[in-house]
């Protein structure tokens, strides 16, 4: 005869030994069916409000699974269940064996709903302090299998079951909680599309080589790498790439090559373990992990520096990372779309990028024409713009355009591109908003000593960086140096003020707040 403590004991450990209840489960059945009768093992909840038990976890001597199975009990059978309910709350040692299970109304609709034949059940109602989670019950098929010795060990084991259930119902709303999470992220995703338009314009006049690119390679694996001036639109291909993929279920992760420091490009990338530097309090995933089963979209991937841009040749060449401070090496299934508005074979020739990766990234390049090339594109993009622009400021009416504002704006050569047409249109609304609107100020306060030099010098070829350069030190000239806020240079530019001032360091701008 077992000793009392070494049954616990071995039932413990092989029912907290496993992660999942059902392999619990499962391991218990193989040990107490050595010292009495056991076909099947069951955890189930009563759901008072329904007046149902739900199944959550089963096992035999084959095999253990993991079940959302609901039963309805009969009239008798429910009322007998609320009493016993409320005697499970007040009574210490809720424990219960039933040899006949024809006499019993429970066991009658439950064995009948399980198809089992009629059986013996022993059972432990699982509440501590109050808290009533449901039963275990062991079933042996046959009347008066069960004796006082057997009833007396498996009593004991309340407590393991008792956790092994909280866990288990807890495991269940964690998955039910993760489906409604993706659930509302599609829901998320499928308005921010909304919201930005699904349409892309432009996409049958002056896009309309890029979206065949688009539909080439959007169904395929290969990275892409787009290329285009400021302003131009490369996220908006990055998205039309990502949702008219197989991946467009998977999540798809943005990254700001240049608005992350140096010394945070690999935690932010590849995130990082707990105690792995100073500040590190937790496990972090990093943006790989998350773009993990969809796509990852790397803008601004001139501005890596070249240690990143070895690790970044890792994960492309095997499509693994390591966490800062990890030994794991975790495997990505990603796909990796980058975006530059630089000449990458000029930053090869300079030593600023390396080779290898390049060739790696221009598997499938798509170059964006800037708007000045396209500018029969722009009465649409104006109308776009206008409509979603007075719906953001929440006007009343959408304005009308003064008469020969389209033929000025198709005039202008958008050296900021569409993000330039955007703020244009924006500013006019907030100056006109009721119409018609105007555009009196494109390219700045006109007649300033900076405008007359940056329009002056506007037909020299310049290199990139140095109309770049001009083009910011004019924004700060007319925000007198205000670069955060309303109305600050990162404002009128599109872009996040942190990634300006990162652009200002690198293009030896130097410019305090104040000067006009």
């Amino acid at each position: 005869m077992i000793d009392e403590n070494k049954f616990f004991r071995n039932i413990t450990l092989r029912l907290c030994g496993n992660l999942h209840i059902e392999e619990g489960l499962f391991a218990c059945m193989a040990y107490l069916s050595r010292h009495m009768p056991a076909d099947n093992i069951y955890l189930e909840s009563y759901e008072e409000d329904i007046g149902a038990m739900r199944y959550v976890a089963r096992a035999g001597k084959e095999k253990g699974e993991r079940l959302n199975v609901l039963v309805p009990l009969s009239a008798e059978a429910k009322a007998r269940a609320e009493a016993n309910v409320r005697q499970v709350r007040e009574n210490p040692d809720p424990f219960f064996m039933i040899n006949q299970s024809d006499e019993n109304p429970i066991a009658r609709d439950l064995l009948k709903a399980l198809d089992h034949p009629p059986s013996s059940i022993l059972g432990i109602s699982l509440a501590i302090s109050g808290q009533f989670v449901g039963a275990v019950l062991l079933i042996a098929a046959g009347s008066d299998r069960f004796n006082a010795h057997h009833a007396k060990l498996f009593a004991t084991l309340k407590e393991p079951f008792f956790v092994a259930m909280s866990n288990a119902l807890k495991h269940r709303e964690v998955l039910k909680l993760k489906d409604l999470l993706a659930d509302d992220n599609r829901f998320l995703q499928g308005e921010l599309r909304r919201i930005s338009g699904d349409e892309i314009v432009g996409a049958n006049f002056g896009l309309k080589p890029v979206m065949y690119q688009v539909q080439q390679v959007a169904t395929l694996g290969s990275p892409v790498l787009i290329l285009g001036e400021t302003g131009t639109g490369k996220d908006v291909i990055a998205n039309a790439i990502h949702y008219t993929s197989a991946r467009s279920d998977g999540p798809f992760v943005s990254v700001n090559c240049g608005a992350i420091p140096d010394t945070l490009i690999d935690s932010e990338l590849f995130g990082h373990e707990k105690g792995a530097f100073t500040g590190a309090l937790s496990q972090k995933r990093g943006r790989f992990e998350r773009a993990n089963k969809g796509t990852i979209f790397l803008d601004e991937i001139g501005e890596l520096p070249p240690a990143a841009q070895v690790r970044l040749l890792r994960v492309l060449q095997s499509r693994e990372i390591e966490r800062v401070g990890g030994a794991k090496t975790i495997s990505l299934d990603i796909r990796i779309i980058a975006a530059t508005n630089r000449n990458l074979e000029e930053m090869i020739k300079d030593g600023l990028f390396r080779e290898d990766l390049w060739f790696r990234l221009n598997v499938f390049p798509i170059s964006i024409p800037p708007l000045r090339r396209r500018s029969g594109d722009i009465p649409a993009l104006v109308r776009h713009l206008i409509e979603r622009k007075a719906k953001e400021l929440k006007l009343r009416d959408t304005p009308d355009l003064a008469t020969g504002s389209i033929e000025t704006l198709m005039a202008y050569d958008w050296p900021g591109n569409v993000r330039e047409l955007e703020n244009a249109i924006e500013r006019a609304l907030i100056l006109h908003p009721e119409g018609p609107l105007q555009f009196e100020d494109l390219g700045g306060a006109r007649g300033t000593q900076g405008d007359r030099q940056y329009r002056s010098s506007a037909p020299v070829v310049l290199g990139l960086d140095e109309v770049i350069k001009r083009h910011i030190e004019l924004v700060l000239e007319k925000t007198g140096g205000k670069i955060h806020g309303p109305g600050g240079a990162g404002e009128l530019l599109g872009i996040n003020p942190d990634t300006l001032r990162y652009r200002m360091k690198k293009l030896g701008i130097s410019f305090k707040k104040g000067r006009k």
